[in-house]
């Protein structure tokens, strides 16, 4: 499976999404009409590349209608009062800081064993 070379950070194609997640492609692009937060970057052709915030952001929508009992519309107002969750949008130019700092975050939750703390940026 090609996303297994994949870094942790890098972009995923629908289908590796796909297969990753076990959701539909159609319920995949469905949610996406209905969430406003899930936003993958689009390319030549309507092609999505989802990133590692837009699996998460999945994997939390699956959990939330699937296994927890949220609607649709329950779930849309539990995304829009979570301040954990932005709006992505595709001309906001700090898209890419804000992709840095969370890719920053999850790797120092990951690691058990550090004992770093990093300033708060932008400050």
């Amino acid at each position: 499976m090609a996303s297994e070379t994949k870094s942790a950070a890098a972009f995923r194609t629908i289908g590796e999404v796909v297969q990753t997640t076990g959701i539909a492609a159609h319920v995949l692009r469905y949610w996406e009409a209905r969430f406003p937060q899930l936003r993958p970057v689009t390319r030549a052709g309507n092609r999505r590349y989802y990133r590692p915030e837009d699996i998460a952001l999945v994997e939390r929508i699956d959990r939330l209608l699937n296994h927890e009992g949220y609607t649709i519309k329950g779930v849309q107002q539990l995304l829009a009062t979570d301040p954990r969750v932005p709006v992505a949008t595709a001309d906001d130019p700090l898209m890419t800081l804000r992709h840095i700092r969370a890719l920053l975050a999850q790797a120092l939750e990951d690691d058990e064993g550090a004992s770093l703390t990093t300033p708060p940026m932008g400050a």
